[in-house]
């Protein structure tokens, strides 16, 4: 199928899935004209682009356990695949801790202004 076709199928756009070949998570084979072809997997490929990027991957973690995914959303545990879900989890709970600690302050800054207000 050609990208147009790709795009419309797995719901996203052209752009997007010439920027996924550029970085390495998607291949296609090219028509004597230049034309991108993808073969019958590569919505299902998108598919798991998709889920894994929505998961917090990013796109260089994706490209290294990406051949270890199925359709169901599965990963084989490949060499690396749980030590880059592990590392990306903590990374992630870290972030978590940030922003508690952020919405905490922010909470307590309005929490002080409002008084302040009502004092005045």
């Amino acid at each position: 199928m050609l990208i147009g076709e790709l795009a419309r199928r797995a719901g996203t756009t052209e752009r997007l899935l010439r920027y996924y070949e550029r970085v390495g998570l998607l291949t296609a084979q090219r028509r004597h004209n230049g034309y991108r072809e993808y073969d019958a997997g590569a919505v299902e490929r998108v598919r798991q682009i998709r889920e894994l990027l929505a998961a917090g991957l990013p796109t260089r973690e994706i490209r290294r356990i990406i051949d270890c995914a199925h359709p169901d959303g599965r990963l084989d545990a490949c060499p690396g695949v749980l030590d880059t879900l592990r590392a990306r989890l903590t990374e992630l709970d870290a972030r978590a801790a940030e922003l508690t600690a952020a919405r905490a302050a922010l909470r307590q800054a309005i929490t002080t202004t409002e008084s302040q207000r009502e004092r005045a």
